[in-house]
């Protein structure tokens, strides 16, 4: 498959401009991000790509950053060295241990997950994926109903599974690439027959009920627009644990759960990313 890559210099680079930029156009469906100052480099198949929508999104950025753009095709070869390169483990709380196939060498953890990654993580996902399982991990799972929206490659749906979720784990995720993924990394972790994967969105939510815990690691606006769907879908009491923003938007998204009749639990933060866990009312 043919990759187009997008080379964005961004004016003042740091890297939590950079994930802010992920983090505002990884929804029109890139699949890969990697920082080379003073450009964040995106990658998308090709067939996928749309500009007019590439520059619709960052113009959210007028104003704040100096923005330029440019983007060619990349050859498959270059891509599967590009994510190679790119994937490092990620080892959480001393508990869980995030590998690729080609990783070797690592600690045994009380949770390993081996995934296939079909697409590289920028910073940003790295904390993100981290806050939520470290969160999760605090969680009584055992017997418990969880839905993974935003699934991606199928980190956490697999961790709940490993943890003793109830049978399906169910995991949804936009992209159908990534679904995909998901459900071959939950046959490579043991797990493939206890976990539900489709490709879809919100709208997937109709007529399901009684999840006794919702994870959701998307960006800040897909979450305070889905929100009351997922609320919808929840046991009372249950649980909504969401990352994928900034510190500074929790009470933005604090005051989205409150009208959704969740209550705000608790928070934790990592290099300027936040988890927030809610509870239904």
């Amino acid at each position: 498959m043919e990759y187009t890559e997008v080379r964005i210099g961004i004016e003042p680079y740091t890297e939590d401009n950079a994930d802010w930029v992920t983090a505002e156009i990884e929804s029109l469906g890139y699949e890969s991000f990697c920082y080379e100052e003073p450009f964040l480099l995106a990658y998308i198949p090709t067939g996928r790509f749309d500009h007019a929508a590439l520059v619709k999104a960052l113009s959210a950025f007028e104003g704040h950053l100096k923005i330029r753009e440019e983007h060619s095709a990349v050859p498959e070869q270059n891509w599967n060295a590009l994510w190679e390169s790119s994937f490092e483990p990620i080892i959480v709380d001393g508990r869980c241990t995030v590998k690729a196939t080609f990783h070797k060498g690592l600690p045994e953890t009380e949770y390993n997950i081996v995934i296939d990654p079909k697409m590289a993580f920028g910073t940003g996902h790295h904390q993100t994926t981290y806050l939520m399982a470290s969160l999760l991990m605090k969680e009584d799972v055992a017997g418990k109903k969880v839905l993974d929206m935003g699934c991606g490659t199928g980190i956490l749906a697999i961790l709940a599974a490993k943890m003793g979720a109830a049978s399906p784990v169910d995991a949804i995720d936009i992209d159908d690439i990534a679904a995909e993924s998901a459900m071959e990394n939950a046959s490579l972790n043991g797990v493939g027959d206890r976990l539900s994967v489709e490709c879809g969105d919100a709208s997937s939510l109709a007529g399901r009920s009684g999840y006794d815990l919702i994870l959701a690691n998307i960006n800040r606006n897909i979450l305070m627009a889905d929100m009351p769907a997922y609320v919808k879908t929840m046991a009372p009491g249950g649980v909504l644990l969401v990352s994928g923003f900034y510190v500074e938007d929790v009470p933005m998204l604090a005051a989205v759960a409150e009208k959704c009749s969740l209550q705000y639990v608790s928070e934790q933060s990592r290099d300027d990313w936040a988890v927030v866990k809610f509870m239904k009312k």
